[in-house]
């Protein structure tokens, strides 16, 4: 059920829009899931990091250690600081373990709490669960999210940028995995920036989303037509506005905006994905 979610959550072109957008995140080498009674899977981080080690050269654990215990007596924060930063560059780096990346540069800018590195966290951590499908590392990555993105708020409380972050991770994560519930978390602190300011295009456009993922069609289309009245070469736009009509059953709208969007992109991969839905409408 929670896989179904997650599938329907990304499916159509909109995916495809993604991973040109963001890239595509880095492939495990090991996978650390534990189900527990509610049927949510869990990561273990450290359980995770320690099956990584396990595939290091000798002067890679050599320098690794050397970085694990490289906090002394003194200013202990800004060393740990600046020693999870650097584990964070050598899993990213040596390893391209990219949980253990993600998990170091939480803990740095945890530690830091500057509205900067907060919200390169944050954000970074966002773009990478977007295109996650696993139920467990999904959950984490959501969870780190949002304990980035709240701590940035909590310092920076006029900041909307930060209150678009927070609800787009309950669309895309926390919506994916706990239910519709969490999905109106997210819809209700990206209404409370468009009330504030209803051109923020960023928070129509989550809302637009919000109401593909959840079902709601209808307000989704309104929300995503206007970002793509103000923005007309939005992709990703216009990509979930042709799935969200082709979700609808409007065939000759989603034609209409497929089209647009295959024009727009100009790549030959992309147009074989839309002339392939297209001829599944027809």
């Amino acid at each position: 059920m929670l896989q179904k979610k997650i599938l329907i959550a990304i499916a159509g072109l909109a995916i495809v829009i993604l991973v040109f957008l963001f890239g595509t995140t880095i492939a495990p080498k090991s996978k650390t899931e534990t189900p527990v009674a509610s049927g949510v899977k869990t990561f273990d981080i450290q359980q995770y990091i320690r099956e990584e080690k396990k595939h290091l050269s000798s002067s890679q654990a050599a320098m690794l250690d050397k970085l694990e215990n490289s906090v002394t007596r003194g200013d202990v924060n800004s060393q740990l600081i600046i020693a999870n930063t650097r584990l964070a560059e050598f899993w990213k780096d040596s390893s391209h373990a990219a949980e253990a990346y993600i998990y170091y540069l939480s803990e740095a800018a945890k530690l830091d709490k500057s509205e900067k590195n907060l919200t390169f966290a944050a954000q970074l951590i966002l773009d990478n669960l977007r295109l996650e499908q696993d139920e467990a590392k999904l959950n984490w990555k959501a969870e780190e999210a949002i304990a980035l993105f709240e701590k940035a708020i909590e310092l920076y409380p006029n900041n909307d940028d930060l209150k678009v972050g927070l609800g787009s991770v309950y669309v895309f994560g926390k919506g994916r995995v706990g239910g519709p519930e969490e999905t109106m978390k997210g819809i209700q602190q990206l209404l409370a920036v468009v009330r504030k300011d209803s051109n923020n295009m960023k928070a129509q456009m989550m809302l637009g989303v919000g109401g593909y993922v959840s079902g709601q069609y209808d307000k989704a289309i309104e929300r995503l037509l206007k970002v793509v009245d103000v923005q007309p070469d939005n992709i990703e736009a216009i990509a979930f506005l042709a799935d969200t009509y082709s979700a609808k059953g409007d065939k000759k709208e989603a034609i209409k905006w497929y089209l647009i969007s295959k024009r727009l992109v100009n790549d030959p991969h992309y147009s074989k994905e839309v002339d392939e839905r297209i001829k599944s409408l027809r």
